[in-house]
């Protein structure tokens, strides 16, 4: 075993951080030089990383589910009382959808309008949370044969979740809707005004550029809007809130903090809207406050 001298270990240490903030700029400076070989370095760590994710992630995911069945357990009577009320006003309502499906067919028929084309989609798993103070994205597993592509859009059980960003060749990464990055174009359902969803890096999203009278109103329901052609129109987005300062959040359908399934939806579309029609989505709108 070799044995180094005291001097020697402290110079050596003095020398570890001022080599590694080195290293950093390196790899910032390449980034910012070429962006294709940076992207595909960074898919790349990812494809290779994928595999550990997912190990790691099972057992972590085990105990997550045992720790709350374990809380579930002193308010099962509750729970089951409240989905029996659930089931039968949800039994009421398929007896008013299934008429006005019949109604719907019946329509079609006279119209002879055709059937929308149903979505082809995927179930993926996350593996990886790799958001950080700067950035917010998850990491899948898509397996070696796969069908995904930039721009698709990604869903759980109860809302937008964001869209695919990158796509290796076993992992694709999805830039969340909370992300600084992403902006999203929504309408208030219950008016059907226009606005622009920003991420701001923070669990709740801001409203933005809405037409002037249209101001959005704390409860409004939010959904996609098919602008541009980067979404479909309709999808469940999440609910209008005001926050501090008087500024328009969203706060999400979606359970952002326990991401474990995702739906990865191929509507079709022209993919990311580009930053450009973002920034001003219609002619003479101002910024939400």
């Amino acid at each position: 075993m070799i044995r180094l001298s005291v001097p020697f270990r402290q110079a050596l240490a003095r020398l570890v951080l001022p080599l590694l903030i080195a290293a950093s700029f390196g790899l910032m400076l390449l980034g910012k030089a070429d962006t294709v070989i940076a992207e595909r370095a960074r898919v790349a760590l990812a494809d290779f990383l994928v595999p550990v994710y997912d190990v790691l992630s099972r057992p972590v995911g085990a105990v997550q589910d045992a720790i709350e069945a374990v809380r579930g357990i002193a308010d099962i009577h509750a729970e089951n009382a409240r989905l029996r009320e659930e089931n039968a006003r949800l039994r009421r309502w398929h007896d008013v959808a299934m008429a006005l499906e019949a109604e719907n067919l019946a329509l079609r028929a006279v119209l002879n309008a055709p059937a929308e084309p149903t979505p082809g989609f995927i179930t993926t798993r996350v593996v990886a949370d790799t958001g950080t103070s700067y950035a917010r994205s998850v990491l899948l597993s898509t397996g070696p044969r796969h069908a995904v592509r930039k721009g698709q859009v990604a869903l759980d059980e109860n809302g937008l979740v964001g869209r695919v960003s990158e796509v290796g060749s076993r992992s694709a990464r999805i830039l969340l809707v909370t992300d600084i990055n992403s902006r999203i174009p929504v309408q208030i359902e219950r008016t059907g005004h226009r606005a622009i969803l920003a991420g701001t890096n923070g669990p709740a999203p801001r409203l933005q550029h809405w037409a002037e009278g249209s101001q959005p109103q704390p409860g409004d329901r939010v959904v996609t809007s098919s602008q541009a052609g980067a979404l479909p129109a309709g999808l469940p987005v999440g609910t209008v809130r005001q926050g501090h300062g008087g500024v328009l959040e969203v706060e999400l359908a979606a359970d952002m903090n326990r991401l474990t399934f995702v739906r990865l939806h191929d509507f079709g579309l022209s993919g990311i809207l580009p930053p450009e029609q973002v920034a001003r989505p219609e002619p003479r709108r101002r910024p939400g406050s």
